[in-house]
């Protein structure tokens, strides 16, 4: 990369191009990790996919690493490379709904508290997230856990249409109409097949539901767990209850449960009433909320800039065994800002056939996260060492795949038996007709070559 070259690349760019020396790029370069302090040779702010086709030649033709940031919310930090080109993306952010239709179609720097603000004026709304600061782009192209799940299914379910430049430079779109084989490896495959420009969703008539935090001692989790487990088992779709184990605001372990109906309120009153009996609560925060709210709730306890290690298990089932384990491993939790959250699966998560997109594995009953996070750079070792030790626990409980957006980078080599060997396959032949010279690699990577 020469000055000359660069000079060339602005000349046609209707964004900016950001170096070393410009005052901007230490605050480009970072993202929600504190861990990830990649220096990127260039990041270029497309403004709009002739950029994004632009910024790809450039990469390609210099024989440059290339990484894409949309949100910047992975924990693994893969929208940021060394010594290549960042793809800027943060930028395209416009959002247009057709309510009419029930549809929006939303630019890959658009994050969800942006989406939801926008979808929700309609009373609409798409699942997506569980935090709002997370990237519709990253979210959607893993899969999508959220809280609409069970009744909606996951993000790349209810994607409709997708503008992708490919790895050639070509502007091409992906629907079930047309390049149908790139709509399936979109959904769920990850950022390995093109830089997606635009995404259209279907979405969903949804007002004020009941939703809230109910607040446990620390001492109860094992009971709360197991209460937990049953009263899911009894739930019909509308009923969702993430449940962790977490720190308070006064450095406190407690356990929480965080019950929403996806429905009426007056429906949702005795829907939750069964996770409102255990107890009594600490506290019982449930009440009528808006669907905004419920996607905030969580983004003041999992801010950005602080260091982080994630990983997860999809589980079948969750028994006692995985509970004791679970509580024993939080109790020595090295700090406090550690959490173990469990997100319950099934109902239109389950129900959507296995060949419908990549995402895998849908027979899974929960996905439990790992969330190890520290301030201080000195309890780097021991709170990844810690969530390692968890995860390596819960292996001979888990299913053999893992949900990839909280797939660390140290646990690349799983990619393969994440998807198994069929669905890896079909995947690698579509690596191998939109991105055969392996030009997005900076990914959870799917290997072009048998």
């Amino acid at each position: 990369m020469t000055p000359e070259s660069l000079t060339t690349l602005r000349s046609h760019l209707r964004g900016a191009v950001v170096v070393p020396s410009d005052a901007s790029y230490d605050t480009l370069r970072r993202v929600y990790n504190a861990c990830v302090d990649r220096r990127p040779a260039a990041i270029v702010r497309c403004s709009a996919a002739s950029d994004v086709i632009r910024a790809l030649a450039f990469a390609r033709e210099a024989d440059l690493p290339l990484s894409i940031r949309g949100g910047g919310h992975n924990v693994a930090g893969r929208a940021v490379c060394d010594d290549g080109v960042m793809i800027d993306l943060s930028t395209m952010r416009s959002v247009r709904v057709d309510q009419a239709r029930k549809r929006v179609r939303a630019e890959p720097g658009v994050v969800y508290k942006e989406f939801d603000h926008e979808t929700q004026a309609f009373g609409l709304a798409t699942t997506g997230g569980t935090v709002s600061a997370t990237g519709i782009a990253g979210l959607t192209l893993g899969g999508g856990i959220g809280w609409l799940m069970r009744v909606h299914g996951l993000a790349c379910d209810n994607l409709v249409s997708a503008d992708v430049v490919t790895a050639d430079g070509r502007l091409v779109q992906a629907s079930r109409d047309e390049n149908a084989d790139l709509f399936w490896g979109l959904r769920g495959g990850g950022g390995n097949f093109g830089v997606v420009t635009s995404f259209e969703y279907q979405l969903h008539v949804l007002g004020p539901i009941l939703a809230g935090m109910l607040v446990h001692p620390i001492a109860r989790a094992r009971d709360l767990w197991r209460f937990h487990r049953d009263a899911m088992r009894n739930a019909t779709d509308e009923v969702i209850a993430f449940t962790g184990l977490l720190c308070g605001p006064d450095g406190q372990p407690i356990a929480v449960q965080v019950p929403a109906y996806i429905g009426a309120v007056a429906d949702g009153e005795k829907a939750l009433a069964p996770f409102r009996s255990f107890g009594p609560p600490v506290a019982d925060m449930v009440a009528p909320t808006p669907y905004v709210q419920l996607q905030q709730l969580f983004d003041a306890g999992l801010p950005s800039g602080l260091y982080n290690y994630w990983t997860s298990n999809f589980l079948k089932g969750l028994t006692d065994d995985i509970i004791d384990i679970v509580v024993e491993a939080f109790a020595q939790a090295p700090t406090p800002l550690c959490v173990v959250l469990l997100e319950p699966l099934g109902g239109a998560v389950s129900r959507v056939s296995e060949d419908e997109s990549a995402f895998t594995l849908r027979e899974g009953d929960y996905n439990l996260a790992i969330v190890g996070r520290w301030a201080d750079p000195a309890d780097a070792g021991r709170t990844i060492a810690w969530a390692r030790q968890l995860n390596q626990q819960l292996a001979p409980h888990s299913l053999e795949s893992t949900y990839i957006n909280y797939l660390p980078e140290d646990e690349g080599s799983r990619v393969a038996a994440i998807y198994g060997d069929a669905r890896y396959k079909r995947l690698q032949d579509l690596k191998r007709k939109y991105d055969p010279q392996n030009l997005f690699r900076t990914n959870v990577n799917i290997a072009p070559s048998y």
